[in-house]
């Protein structure tokens, strides 16, 4: 059976990790607030950070193999955090990025991205890798479709994703509170998620 993590830590913005292995899926919600959806592309807060480091010690137990993550930076940082607790590789996969709606949803160029993460390969990214104009639902929508049949080859099992609370709406329908963990069968829409980590209420 395929399990997925999704993860959407909280900071300026803070990404999400999905974990692909039908009953994990790791998701920590990073929300826009009046002030913070001003500032582009936005690094993780101090809360994000810890949430973050709290889901590492959850994925430690999941036999997790390697990282997929959004571009944000929030995102990046997010993965950079477990990966590094965790010796993890990343993936960057614009595809789990946030639904492109604030000045937070504006990304950064990949020029910024190489020389911050230079580990990292951005090279499959079009740049700039983030939308021109605001995203309908059916688009994120879509993007979610492509996200499941790219990944539906993969050892769900063994990866977890990091990316947004937009986007894991679209994917699964539900609004995830920051910092929270699910597990999730992404290959099967009628399956409920279930819940692994709850945080505390920010």
């Amino acid at each position: 059976m395929n399990f997925g993590f999704l993860l959407n830590p909280q900071g300026g913005q803070v990404p999400s990790v999905f974990d692909p292995s039908r009953a994990n899926r790791i998701q920590s919600r990073v929300f826009c607030d009046p002030a913070r959806s001003r500032i582009r592309d936005p690094q993780l807060t101090a809360t994000g950070r810890l949430q973050a480091a709290a889901i590492a010690r959850v994925l430690r137990s999941l036999s997790i193999e390697r990282l997929i993550t959004s571009p944000y930076v929030r995102a990046l940082e997010t993965a950079g955090i477990i990966a590094a607790e965790l010796e993890l590789p990343i993936t960057v996969e614009p595809l789990v990025a946030e639904r492109f709606c604030f000045t937070c949803d504006i990304g950064s160029p990949l020029a910024e991205l190489r020389t911050r993460w230079p580990d990292l390969v951005f090279d499959h990214l079009p740049d700039p890798w983030w939308p021109q104009l605001e995203e309908t639902e059916a688009q994120i929508s879509q993007r979610s479709v492509s996200f499941r049949r790219l990944i539906g080859s993969e050892a769900w099992s063994k990866i977890a994703v990091i990316t947004h609370w937009g986007f894991i709406r679209a994917l699964i329908g539900l609004k995830i509170r920051n910092g929270a963990v699910l597990r999730i069968d992404p290959t099967r829409l009628d399956q409920e998620p279930e819940m692994i980590l709850i945080p505390d209420a920010a």
